[in-house]
């Protein structure tokens, strides 16, 4: 791995800042993903559900190729759809994403959580996977905190991170307590609520005083809390503003600040299954 900043879970070093390719078409992975390691990120993520895999493959190919990166200081997130639960479709998704990636992931992830196949099957199958050689490491992604201590009691392996919305908006005081209390980690998605941060009066306030962006300031506030954050862009040049973000510190009141931008109703993507409940942070 290179110098940036990482969280270190149970022995795995994880990059705090990665670059993710939700909603990118192929073409716009392979070239993002090519783009974002020449600039020096060494974290990306992707997912079977995402129909990108192999651009991604692509794109990492690419920059290995003209000596951006090795694949030794990379980290790479991929995740298995809920559809693909069972056992045998879990091991199947799990060996055809690895062959569409042309790699085997670092980190192989339930993409959301599911009644039924139990989690016992799930996370059993998971675990096999982790033992076939087909990722180095096992997680979550938008877990509940009940569901998530339950996953890690049936896990044989640690669970690496939780990966979930996080923003400015959205408080998860609950979540991040029950990662650490299990020794793991809080991945954000839409780290940058989707574009909402850039006209917010208290993040571009903040970002003056320190000659960045809203965005850029929402990142650190992210990564100052031994955060993961994986914003996503097709814009090679919002790629490279987002990674601009290792030449200044938050102060503990600036982050403060940040933290009560939280509000009852700042959710952007609830797609979890009826039968499970995100943590309640406002009763």
């Amino acid at each position: 791995m290179t110098d940036q900043p990482a969280i270190t879970v149970d022995g795995h070093a994880i990059p705090l800042l990665g670059f993710g390719t939700w909603m990118l078409e192929p073409d716009d992975a392979r070239r993002m993903v090519a783009e974002a390691l020449r600039l020096g990120y060494r974290h990306i993520d992707t997912a079977w559900i995402y129909r990108n895999e192999a651009a991604v493959g692509d794109g990492i190919r690419d920059a290995i190729e003209a000596g951006h990166v090795a694949r030794d200081d990379l980290w790479l997130t991929t995740k298995i759809w809920v559809d693909h639960f069972h056992r045998d479709a879990l091991l199947k998704q799990a060996e055809e994403s690895a062959a569409s990636l042309g790699f085997s992931p670092d980190l192989l992830l339930l993409h959301w959580p599911k009644k039924t196949p139990s989690f016992d099957e799930t996370l059993g199958a998971l675990n096999e996977a982790r033992d076939r050689g087909l990722t180095r490491t096992i997680g979550l992604s938008n877990f509940p905190s009940a569901e998530f201590r339950e996953a890690q009691a049936l896990s044989k392996a640690p669970l690496v991170t939780n990966q979930v919305e996080y923003h400015p908006y959205l408080k998860l005081t609950t979540l991040l307590e029950t990662a650490r209390d299990l020794g793991s980690s809080i991945t954000a998605w839409s780290p940058l609520a989707q574009g909402k941060v850039a006209d917010d009066p208290t993040l571009n306030e903040i970002g003056r005083a320190h000659g960045k962006t809203p965005g850029q300031v929402t990142l650190r506030w992210l990564i100052q809390q031994n955060v993961i954050a994986i914003p996503r862009t097709g814009k090679e040049s919002r790629a490279a503003e987002n990674f601009d973000i290792f030449d200044f510190q938050l102060t503990p009141e600036q982050m403060d600040r940040i933290h009560a931008l939280a509000r009852p109703d700042g959710r952007l993507g609830d797609w979890i299954d009826p039968a499970f409940k995100w943590d309640e942070e406002w009763a």
